[in-house]
């Protein structure tokens, strides 16, 4: 199963500094490794006996005043905080300690305390508070690309940066995506470009901006899947004498899926269409995207994380006799911060076919999981 090392939340870190300081109160040699007095308790009781204090038998959560600590104890029956970082994110600040991730070093590290696999066998019994099915794991949150759209609904504002050459131009783009309920998302983008005239001037501005909603109609972590549908519609917002606009809105649905594939490899799919209000101003496009790579950690399970992938892209005007266009996109990912909700993506699209006129570009993105922490947080 995929190991997507991301962020616990700042309550996910105050949940385990409460969840294990109880074992600080045992015997050294009753929890000497977790692996021989712990190895026949019930994932239950592992918890009962180490969590239950602070967080108490329901999941629910003491009162954080009673217990001496200045940031609430979080409810882990709240699927919205429960379901969305996968397991390994708990175990890291659980086993390394709030450092790890950049929390308060109050936050001890019990890796010497209890094994990985009580850890896990306790998380296993947490996940059991979390009653509604509907909502996606962590897990199933693969890393972005650069193109290809993932299915799972994020918490996300991402800045893309482009530069291309012949002629040159810098091209930008912000998302905005908010997650709302188990499975849906809005969003909205605005995109910026400039580009040389030739003659020692830049023309350029604000693009049309995108408002969009996403489903995640179907999910599976045994199956390790994620699939989900979206809407878009874009406005004509921009220049368009400066090549900035389309002139006319455009409808957008598309498909997408990822995929969990072994030794912690992924696969995402994109599919879907372009419709313009107005066919003489716009032509109406058929597109499809696929990413695939594979993530590796520094330090073993608990380091920076990183994610090659390779994008291939095609789009085609939906006319008879058209070209279906081909690009190739290598990139790697690469988490930034020590709590690891802030990424950088780097990568370059080269054209496949029908190069005349469609230049290789250079394409960067800054990523903020901004539901894991704010911006400067975790450094």
């Amino acid at each position: 199963m995929l190991t997507r090392p991301r962020l616990c939340s700042l309550a996910a870190a105050t949940a385990f500094t409460c969840a294990f300081l109880a074992v600080a109160e045992v015997p050294h040699a009753q929890v000497r490794t977790g692996t021989v007095e712990t190895a026949g308790k019930a994932a239950a009781q592992l918890y009962n006996e180490t969590c239950a204090a602070c967080h108490g038998n329901d999941g629910a959560g003491k009162d954080a005043t009673a217990l001496g600590f200045d940031v609430p104890t979080p409810d882990f029956t709240d699927c919205s905080f429960a379901s969305r970082e996968p397991d390994a994110d708990w175990v890291t600040v659980a086993h390394e300690g709030g450092p790890a991730r950049g929390f308060s070093r109050h936050m001890p590290a019990f890796g010497g305390a209890l094994g990985e696999d009580d850890l896990y066998k306790i998380l296993g019994h947490v996940r059991t508070f979390c009653a509604e099915p509907a909502w996606p794991r962590g897990e199933l949150n693969l890393p972005r690309a650069l193109h290809t759209e993932k299915a799972y609904p994020e918490d996300e504002a991402v800045m893309t940066l482009g530069f291309g050459r012949s002629p040159s131009s810098v091209s930008s783009e912000f998302v905005y995506e908010k997650r709302f309920g188990a499975r849906n998302q809005i969003e909205f983008k605005l995109p910026f470009a400039a580009a040389s005239t030739g003659e020692g001037q830049w023309l350029g501005g604000a693009g049309d901006l995108t408002f969009g909603f996403k489903r995640a109609f179907a999910h599976s972590l045994e199956r390790g899947f994620i699939a989900a549908a979206a809407a878009e519609i874009i406005l004509p917002t921009g220049d368009e004498s400066a090549g900035l606009s389309s002139g006319t809105p455009v409808f957008e649905s598309f498909f997408s899926y990822g995929q969990i594939l072994p030794r912690d490899s992924f696969l995402q799919f994109q599919g879907g269409v372009e419709l313009p209000f107005d066919t003489e101003r716009a032509g109406r496009e058929g597109f499809w995207r696929i990413a695939a790579g594979r993530t590796w950690t520094e330090q073993g399970p608990f380091g920076r994380a990183w994610s090659p992938m390779v994008e291939v892209l095609a789009a085609r005007d939906l006319e008879r006799g058209a070209v279906t266009h081909w690009d190739l996109v290598p990139q790697v990912q690469i988490t930034l911060n020590t709590r690891q909700h802030i990424m950088l993506n780097a990568g370059w699209r080269f054209p496949l076919n029908d190069r005349a006129g469609r230049s290789s570009r250079f394409l960067v993105y800054v990523l903020w999981d901004w539901f894991d922490g704010g911006l400067f947080d975790g450094w």
